[in-house]
């Protein structure tokens, strides 16, 4: 097994167990590389090796960083043995709001959907969908990563 190839494993190993999508800065650290250059170049070696396979499963580039994940043509058959996160619909359509409208003010939210909008915002935040940061008396609300990875976006 060349050098590479190892490189390629242990990428493919953190994607894995991770079990979400990777930055290139957390995939080098995990690698034990430098270079940004050469875990991209390794990270487009595995997307050109998965695509090349007739398996289930890909890595793809999501935004700044990659994940492991199975196909769409899959994805339908085997999504009910996928943890989802259960969000209720009423917070549902708050992080619609906030996707809509990010960066948002709490108190915004709370003036469109009334006070139960605070349980909705916590439960959101304790799913790691949303991120917010004290301003003043209120929170500037935004999406998280995570947002963007389980909606593929």
């Amino acid at each position: 097994m060349n050098e590479d190839s190892g490189y390629k494993r242990v990428a493919e190993a953190a994607l894995f167990a991770s079990g979400r999508a990777m930055s290139a800065q957390e995939l080098a650290a995990v690698m034990g590389v430098a270079s940004m250059g050469y875990v991209k170049s390794v990270m487009e070696s595995l997307i050109q090796e998965y695509s090349q396979r007739e398996g289930a499963l890909e890595v793809k580039a999501v935004g700044d960083g990659y994940v492991l994940e199975v196909k769409n043509e899959y994805a339908q058959k085997v999504a009910s043995l996928a943890g989802s996160p259960d969000i209720s619909r009423p917070s549902l359509r708050i992080l619609a709001y906030i996707s809509k409208n990010e960066p948002v003010m709490q108190s915004a939210i709370v003036k469109a959907f009334g006070s139960s909008a605070y349980d909705h915002i916590k439960e959101l935040t304790e799913k790691q969908f949303i991120k917010s940061s004290r301003e003043g008396r209120t929170k500037r609300i935004e999406t998280s990563p995570k947002f963007r990875e389980y909606f593929e976006l």
